[in-house]
């Protein structure tokens, strides 16, 4: 006999069917007077975490499309702002006040409980028109609409009928249903506060950690409920160290024209197995811009400093 029972699934399933912890975040979009409007969200997410083919990454926002901030996207302008939320004093109170249905841009920000200032994107190209972000967000990514994946384009201008949208509908960009919107977002900058840049740069410590507020999922005709993370508890990752021959068995397999010394496949025997393919095409790859046809420690070590130097400046 099962130990659980079956919950009848519903609309807004993430809401009226379960608990699913998610971010809290405020969304900056510009509206048609060409001011910042804000909009509170959760249902934004990874969608893009490595570059690929695509040459970006990016994140997928979920919306209601008669939403000011849809219809801000879907009027052609293309840029917003992810404002990730902390715990705060009244914060909830002026979250949950951002996304009340049916209020227009100007009504939100009569009301709007946090402060806006100017972003890195419109400091760094003067004549692009960018919203403001929230200083109080922990974090904020600088996005913009890839309107270009499904010919998205294509739905810039309808017009709702009756608060909804007739057919067609997009698959996973744009407009997918009569009521609602996808959004593949191009994560252009990530913004960081100081002293959170410096726990992902220095190496991360629980103290300096965010105190992150996260959203439940679950609300009832009352409440939205909220979390704080107050403790953070680190578990230490297994290591399943490979095995030389194995890794050598990979390596000799990636490129015909670059061989790689044992003492230089050692220092790849902690990659997890998924990933080592990727490694080994990153370190051929460096190889062949560097006229390089051997690869040894010392090269792993250049290599290795290189990509630590990357990551650094996206950070």
């Amino acid at each position: 006999m099962s130990s659980f029972k079956d919950l009848r699934i519903v609309d807004n399933f993430y809401q009226t069917s379960s608990y699913i912890p998610m971010p809290t975040v405020l969304i900056s979009t510009i509206a048609e007077d060409g001011s910042t409007s804000v909009g509170s969200y959760s249902l934004c997410f990874p969608y893009y975490i490595a570059k690929g083919h695509k040459g970006y990454y990016a994140l997928i926002l979920e919306a209601r499309n008669s939403s000011n901030t849809a219809q801000h996207l879907l009027a052609g302008r293309k840029h917003c702002a992810i404002n990730y939320m902390p715990a705060g004093p009244g914060y909830n109170k002026k979250i949950v006040a951002q996304g009340w249905a049916g209020d227009t841009p100007e009504e939100k920000m009569k009301s709007f409980g946090f402060t806006l200032e100017e972003g890195l994107c419109a400091k760094e190209n003067s004549g692009e028109k960018r919203p403001l972000v929230v200083t109080e967000a922990y974090q904020v990514f600088e996005c913009t609409w890839m309107d270009d994946l499904e010919d998205a384009y294509e739905d810039i201008g309808r017009q709702l009928v009756d608060g909804a949208y007739p057919p067609p509908y997009k698959n996973f960009n744009g407009i997918t249903t009569e009521f609602g919107a996808h959004f593949i977002l191009r994560i252009d900058k990530v913004l960081m506060k100081p002293e959170y840049y410096d726990n992902i740069i220095n190496g991360v410590k629980g103290r300096s950690w965010p105190n992150v507020l996260v959203c439940h999922g679950y609300r009832d005709s009352k409440n939205f409920w909220f979390a704080k993370t107050r403790k953070l508890i680190p578990e230490i990752l297994p290591i399943r160290q490979a095995t030389l021959s194995s890794v050598r068995y990979a390596a000799d397999r990636c490129d015909p024209n670059v061989h790689f010394t044992d003492d230089a496949l050692e220092k790849l025997l902690n990659v997890p197995r998924v990933f080592l393919p990727t490694a080994l095409k990153g370190c051929v790859a460096w190889a062949k811009e560097n006229g390089v046809d051997t690869i040894t420690a010392k090269e792993m070590e250049i290599i290795n400093d290189k990509r630590a130097k990357e990551k650094g400046k996206t950070k």
